[in-house]
């Protein structure tokens, strides 16, 4: 039997058991009810200095139900699919919904929002992986990062992983859907050393298709030669400079502003983007497309983790804030409609107005490029940024020498309004897709 094969029949298995475990949260006496399952299995390796590390095998997964009776909510999940263990989980849950306090906005998405029959994304493309081959790629990858320069001296190793799986969602609405995905990956850590200046840095290659992955040859050289390129870092004075995120972590930006028009941290009054609708978040020339549907993309879904339809939709639009991202509870208790976000954000598609990257470093004149980011110093309560940093000192358009030990600090606010562009160099590795974000001034905290 194939991967798809395989794949194909334990989904239809597990439809079924979601569709028994609706039925008998019924007849306990629920008002209403709603499953979800999610399995995954596959491969990874890992090898370090042309040895063997890590081989494992995943094959995991749970089924959860929630079930609402008279305004209270039970939860109860199961790794055991067996109809006795199933029995136990809806029952556990249904007892559960007896003693938990009513809450008016709790229940099942609106039926009206749901996607009873969603489209198929292309999202599954299974590779036959042997063991042996695994460990072959990632040590050609690894190997790769070793032979690139002398400097190469040690590794913290390369990894590839496959892996496939399914999820399945269904409620006492009627709807019982789900999909098979795939995710492959590969990456590589090399560690360069000169003198007594040791540095690290990786790179790695992720797609739905494996066919589509980066060779591993050019991950390996990747990594060698960002490893390299940190050698000889140096401190920076302490002032206000221009700044530039590279593509690759400029997406971090965008996550802190997905968590302030969360619905979460609306409702509990916990974000600096209160009451922000219809208002001037970023420059005008920013706009950012959010596109659920796109074939074979690492986050792409037909509906979100409550079974509801994912559209396509503008976040922002020339600047302003079009939407904010809720679930149906927090739709509720905000008095607004769910924007099918439960479970998160789904291809996010970012505005460039810059060109390439060596055209955003010629934009960024004399200033910091930022590749790496540390620590957890946002606030998005009030938009308080500060951030342990590494990367280079640029002048004049051209990286001069890089840097290290350094934090930037500001506010969001500021931050996203001080954007001044925004490169073509999109990076497609997660949900956002950004180019290098060039902000006007940040405050740097060095020697």
């Amino acid at each position: 039997m194939t991967e798809t094969d395989s794949i194909a029949k334990q989904l239809i298995q597990v439809e079924e058991r979601v569709a028994q475990a609706l039925e008998l949260a019924v007849k306990l006496g629920a008002d209403s009810a709603e499953v979800a399952m999610s399995r995954q299995q596959g491969l990874s390796v890992g090898t370090r200095m042309g040895e063997v590390e890590t081989v494992e095998f995943t094959n995991d997964g749970a089924l959860g139900i929630t079930v609402y009776k008279e305004g209270r909510k039970g939860s109860a999940s199961t790794a055991d699919l067996s109809q006795e263990a199933l029995n136990q989980s809806v029952q556990a849950a249904v007892n559960i919904a007896k003693y938990t306090s009513v809450d008016e906005f709790s229940g099942l998405a609106d039926k009206a929002l749901l996607a009873m029959t969603p489209p198929d994304l292309d999202l599954f493309h299974p590779k036959e992986m042997t063991t042996d081959n695994a460990i072959a790629l990632a040590k050609q990858c690894e190997d790769a990062s070793l032979a690139f320069d002398p400097r190469i001296t040690n590794s913290d190793g390369a990894s590839l992983a496959c892996y496939e799986g399914f999820k399945v969602y269904g409620n006492t609405h009627g709807q019982l859907v789900g999909y098979p995905s795939s995710r492959h990956s590969l990456s590589c850590v090399a560690i360069a050393s000169e003198n007594d200046d040791m540095q690290r840095d990786y790179a790695y290659t992720v797609n739905r298709d494996f066919n589509l992955l980066d060779c591993p040859e050019a991950i390996g050289k990747k990594a060698a030669s960002e490893a390299l390129s940190r050698l000889g870092a140096q401190k920076l004075a302490t002032g206000k400079v221009p700044v530039l995120f590279r593509a690759d972590i400029a997406n971090s930006l965008f996550g802190h502003f997905i968590s302030a028009i969360s619905g979460g941290n609306l409702y509990r009054k916990s974000s600096f983007l209160l009451d922000a609708l219809g208002q001037q978040i970023f420059p005008d020339f920013l706009t950012i497309e959010e596109r659920p549907h796109l074939l074979k993309a690492l986050a792409s879904s037909a509906f979100d983790s409550e079974g509801v339809n994912t559209v396509d939709r503008n976040i922002i639009t020339n600047g302003v804030l079009d939407t904010y991202l809720l679930t149906s509870y927090s739709a509720r208790k905000l008095g607004m409609t769910t924007t099918g976000h439960a479970g998160g954000i789904h291809n996010w598609v970012v505005s460039a107005n810059g060109g390439n990257f060596e055209a955003m470093l010629q934009q960024l004149g004399t200033g910091l490029l930022v590749t790496e980011l540390m620590g957890q110093g946002v606030n998005v309560v009030n938009g308080d940024y500060s951030r342990g940093a590494a990367g280079f000192w640029v002048e004049n358009g051209k990286i001069a020498y890089p840097v290290a030990e350094i934090t930037i600090a500001g506010s969001l606010q500021d931050i996203f309004k001080g954007i001044v562009s925004i490169g073509s160099d999109t990076d497609m590795h997660g949900s956002i897709r950004t180019g290098s974000i060039l902000v006007e001034e940040l405050q740097i905290a060095g020697v």
